[in-house]
């Protein structure tokens, strides 16, 4: 893997990173922020940082031992400095409207039922995004000060370019 920067970032919530950064799913799945370009979500880059978010973690709609794993904040909070620990490159993106197509995925992400279900109901005539990863941790990781330009409901965010020097994980 070459030394490569990169800046493209898709937000997630903190415990699915680290759920990708395990290699305890290959996963995501998207409906997009409140304030996306377009008012839609879209997949502009196929690699990306992989940004920790807490604000919007709720440990009842995510699995066990996941939903143990949250800590919720506060609206708006933050941390100073974020730790990125991983790149990914998103190989595949699918588009899913059938409920039963999304429960039989289940058993491959960390959100619970409840989660899928709200999901697919919230902007009903838009599908779900599922974005299939592979997964570079970077070692050490980059720990970057958080920006302002960072907040907000939104999935893509520029950060300052980062070495992608890593491992792929097995």
């Amino acid at each position: 893997m070459s030394n490569a920067a990169l800046n493209a970032a898709l937000k997630e919530w903190a415990v699915a990173t680290e759920a990708l950064v395990r290699g305890e799913t290959i996963l995501l799945l998207r409906k997009g922020g409140i304030r996306e370009i377009g008012g839609r979500f879209a997949v502009a880059f196929d690699r990306i940082w992989l940004y920790p978010t807490y604000e919007h973690q709720q440990p009842e709609l995510l699995k066990l031992p996941y939903a143990d794993a949250v800590q919720p904040v506060e609206s708006g909070w933050h941390p100073e400095n974020v730790t990125i620990q991983a790149f990914a490159d998103i190989t595949e993106v699918f588009q899913v409207s059938d409920p039963d197509v999304v429960s039989a995925l289940l058993p491959l992400h960390v959100w619970n039922e409840a989660f899928v279900r709200d999901r697919l109901r919230w902007k009903a005539r838009e599908p779900l995004y599922i974005l299939l990863l592979r997964v570079f941790r970077v070692d050490p990781p980059h720990h970057i000060p958080v920006r302002s330009s960072y907040g907000g409901c939104k999935s893509w965010i520029e950060l300052d370019a980062l070495s992608t020097e890593a491992q792929p994980q097995c």
